[in-house]
């Protein structure tokens, strides 16, 4: 008899602390594409203050130290964002910045991301992907290597705060199904 495989738990981040955020619906709207031994958690940055190198060591910002923890904890990591000024937000980067510490050696090191943008305009926040894959390559986490997934005009994909658009659902499933197996992936050649 062999045993189940571990539960997968996965950390997701939106790149906006806005209350009625596009990219928090979407995250929202994953628990029903995720299979059943697979546990998400989505954890806000609204309380994330800004980096300063000041407040690294023993006694990290309460808020920090549970958000590293929670990447730590998870196989893997899912980030949807806005894009802002053809950009990262600031939110995301600040987010990014503290999670890379201590640097070759932090929480998000080896860990594979699967990254997502969404914009209610045309280009569903493409142009933030390269920043945002770029930032991740430096703190040497896994962005996960595949079509982008950007929802353009977002706004009209979502109804009673998640997302209802089945083409875009279908893109996202994909997206996902390609993460959860390069976390098996690792998994297998860790063990």
């Amino acid at each position: 008899m062999t045993a189940s495989p571990a539960p997968v738990r996965i950390t997701a981040i939106s790149g906006s602390i806005r209350n009625g955020s596009h990219c928090t619906a979407v995250l929202r709207s994953l628990d029903p594409l995720l299979p059943a031994q697979v546990k998400m958690e989505i954890f806000p940055l609204n309380d994330i203050p800004l980096y300063n190198a000041d407040l690294e060591g023993d006694a990290l910002p309460e808020s920090v130290a549970r958000m590293k923890a929670s990447i730590a904890e998870a196989d893997g990591l899912v980030l949807c964002s806005p894009e802002y000024n053809y950009g990262i937000p600031g939110v995301l980067k600040n987010a990014i910045d503290w999670a890379s510490r201590p640097g070759f050696a932090s929480p998000l090191k080896g860990k594979p991301v699967l990254v997502m943008t969404a914009s209610p305009g045309t280009a569903g926040g493409v142009r933030a992907q390269a920043q945002i894959r770029e930032a991740l390559m430096a703190t040497l986490a896994r962005p996960l290597v595949r079509q982008h997934i950007a929802i353009p005009g977002v706004a009209a994909k979502l109804q009673e705060g998640r997302l209802a658009d089945a083409p875009t659902l279908q893109v996202i499933q994909e997206g996902l199904d390609d993460f959860l197996r390069e976390i098996r992936w690792l998994r297998n050649a860790h063990s």
